[in-house]
């Protein structure tokens, strides 16, 4: 029974809580992204590279055949375009997400308050300074 109560505690505790709730986040933010980057930043890349479609590149080391029975063996082939294009799509997702964070701090200093000046010491502070200052030079 206390092992149940102690992952209870365990998962109840504030930060997990909070790294689930930002995971799901995370995951939602995600796609929204990866559809910024496939559906509105690619096709004005992809006009400006003369329509360039980098997935479709790749190496064919052995093309597709058959066997003696009819069974289809596959092709092998390297498929290094879709490296480069998920490269592509990973350089200009991180951009994007450091564009957010780096609004999102902007936002969060301009909120930040500049921590105020100690008050000045009361007529009683002072006076009791003095006191002490005369006491010091005590012969």
């Amino acid at each position: 029974m206390g092992l149940l109560k102690e992952f209870k505690e365990f998962a109840m505790r504030g930060s997990v809580v909070d790294m689930a709730v930002g995971v799901v986040i995370g995951a939602a933010f995600g796609k929204i992204v990866s559809s910024l980057v496939a559906d509105v930043i690619m096709p004005p890349v992809g006009v400006l590279l003369g329509g360039v479609d980098f997935s479709d590149l790749a190496v064919t080391i052995q093309e597709a055949s058959r066997t003696v029975e009819g069974a289809v063996i596959p092709a092998v082939v390297i498929s290094y375009g879709k490296f480069i294009q998920t490269v592509i799509d990973f350089s200009i997702i991180a951009a994007a997400i450091f564009g957010v964070i780096k609004l999102l701090s902007s936002f969060k200093k301009k909120t930040e308050s500049v921590p105020e000046a100690p008050p000045a010491p009361s007529s009683q502070e002072l006076l009791l300074a003095e006191i002490r200052d005369l006491l010091k030079n005590r012969p």
